[in-house]
């Protein structure tokens, strides 16, 4: 049985690590300082509370309860033992670099990408998020973590909050940090550097609060943590749990991709050197395996304090990714792609209501975790939002609400996904390229078939349908149209 280095240190003994609260539901969350901001509502009939646990740059496959037996995650495999693991999760796409800012948006106000204010950056106050939602049907709802959105969009979706990072990515030992200004104002200077490790202190945010609540009224806790994003810095005793000669390289690692796809030398692609070696390549995973590995140590030091505290039987858990990264993958490093590697994220939901130890293959998003919640919460769900609820095909299985999936990344990559077949079109200087990979013969894309004459007419179906989903989105690029009539390029905010 796999234990945890420096237990003591850590907080996380064998026992913790594999202690889960029977029927708990894990959800991805932000964290912010422990102060009372709003007066709470009246008093309302008790509803389950929930808990959102949101990863940084973690991929669908790095759980090992999920199938990865090179990676440690006693914590995500109890989660996953004791609820519903969505296997075909993903998001939607961005329109720069910092995938992450959409995904959270979207995941906030179950909306799709193009229907986002520009680049993400504002949740204008017509866009109802869920903590919001929540507040509003008495929910008592604490965040900490990162809020990779605006500031006043984060006061206005929660009551109490501490430890907060508005930002894409930081050192994890100096990650700036706010209190909570209920007025969302947060001036120049009012953050401070965190005094330890960025999952320790989110963690130990969420877990006082826990302990500290002592309120009748259900609770909404968001952590949002920023592992395992680089820099990938894990303490030194997960580091030492993965030897990076001992790491295995996927089927599809490549020293470089085989054109230019629009984004081959951005941020993250830059953290390795071109070609890739399989030694770079090894390290590089070997150090996001441990960032991994520390944080679900961390997850399940917040699943004792639920039991601890009594909220083990009342309490919808929700695990999820923000995107996900290539670390190697085709030639790549970062998430900016729309291979299954950057794209495709965790996603787990436990508690009252919901089976146990169940995995569902149906297509879905991000954003449809709000209307999930919604109808497990049995709280209204808003006209206006755009996910759609996951909550039957979790308790009875099936194909899900969604037969396909419409994915984007910035004015140059489309994709159209099935369960089986998936089309990626690229229009980079004017010059298109075509990829047609059959899933379920081959889902590590490795084999593209679109020069193949057999499969002339599923390209063309494929490319009709992502058409149509990219107007019905208003996706501002039209495939119709020379060079896709390719709008404005947006100015990429901090990842």
């Amino acid at each position: 049985m796999f234990r945890y280095p420096d237990e003591r240190r850590v907080l996380s003994s064998r026992r913790s690590s594999l202690r889960i609260l029977t029927g708990a539901v894990l959800v991805l969350s932000v964290t912010s300082p422990l102060v009372a901001a709003h007066p709470e509502p009246a008093a309302i009939s008790r509803r389950p509370n929930v808990v959102l646990l949101l990863t940084d740059d973690q991929r669908f496959d790095t759980i090992a309860a999920l199938g990865n037996r090179d990676i440690r995650t006693p914590n995500m495999d109890r989660l996953v033992a004791n609820g519903v693991a969505f296997t075909h999760a993903h998001v939607m796409g961005s329109m720069h670099g910092a995938v992450c800012m959409p995904s959270r948006a979207m995941l906030m106000t179950s909306r799709t990408l193009f229907h986002l204010r520009p680049n993400a950056a504002v949740i204008p106050p017509e866009h109802l998020t869920l903590p919001e939602l929540l507040r509003r049907h008495g929910y008592v709802t604490f965040g900490t973590g990162k809020w990779h959105n605006d500031r006043a969009s984060f006061a206005r979706s929660f009551t109490r909050a501490g430890n907060v990072f508005f930002g894409g990515m930081s050192d994890h030992l100096k990650v700036p940090v706010c209190d909570f200004d209920p007025t969302g104002q947060y001036p120049e200077g009012r953050s401070r550097p965190g005094e330890k490790f960025s999952s320790e202190l989110f963690s130990d945010t969420a877990i006082r609060f826990l302990h500290d609540y002592k309120g009748n009224r259900p609770f909404f806790l968001y952590v949002a943590f920023t592992a395992p994003h680089d820099p990938r810095m894990a303490p030194q005793e997960y580091a030492a749990l993965y030897p990076p000669a001992g790491v295995l390289l996927p089927p599809n690692f490549l020293p470089e991709h085989p054109f230019d796809n629009g984004d081959l030398r951005g941020r993250d692609e830059q953290l390795a050197p071109w070609p890739r070696t399989p030694e770079i390549a090894r390290q590089h995973i070997a150090a996001y395996y441990a960032m991994i590995t520390h944080l679900d140590a961390q997850m399940g030091r917040i699943l004792d304090a639920l039991r601890e505290t009594g909220h083990a039987e009342d309490t919808i858990l929700v695990l999820a990714g923000d995107n996900g990264l290539a670390v190697g993958r085709h030639g790549l490093m970062g998430k900016q792609s729309l291979y299954e590697h950057s794209g495709r994220v965790p996603l787990v939901v436990a508690g009252p209501g919901l089976p146990r130890a169940e995995k569902r293959n149906a297509l879905c998003y991000l954003l449809d975790i709000y209307p999930t919640l919604c109808d497990l919460l049995e709280v209204p769900t808003p006209v206006e939002i755009e996910g759609k609820s996951l909550l039957p095909v979790a308790r009875k299985g099936g194909t899900g609400p969604r037969d396909h999936l419409f994915l984007s990344y910035r004015d140059c990559q489309r994709a159209f996904r099935t369960d089986r077949w998936k089309l990626i079109l690229y229009n980079v200087a004017g010059q298109q390229t075509t990829q047609l990979f059959d899933l379920q013969q081959d889902p590590w894309e490795t084999r593209n078939l679109a020069g193949d004459p057999t499969h002339v007419e599923q390209v063309r179906e494929l490319k009709a349908r992502l058409a149509a989903d990219m107007k019905q989105h208003g996706d501002p690029c039209d495939l119709s149209r020379p060079n896709w009539g390719r709008p404005t390029a947006q100015k990429p905010p901090s990842r």
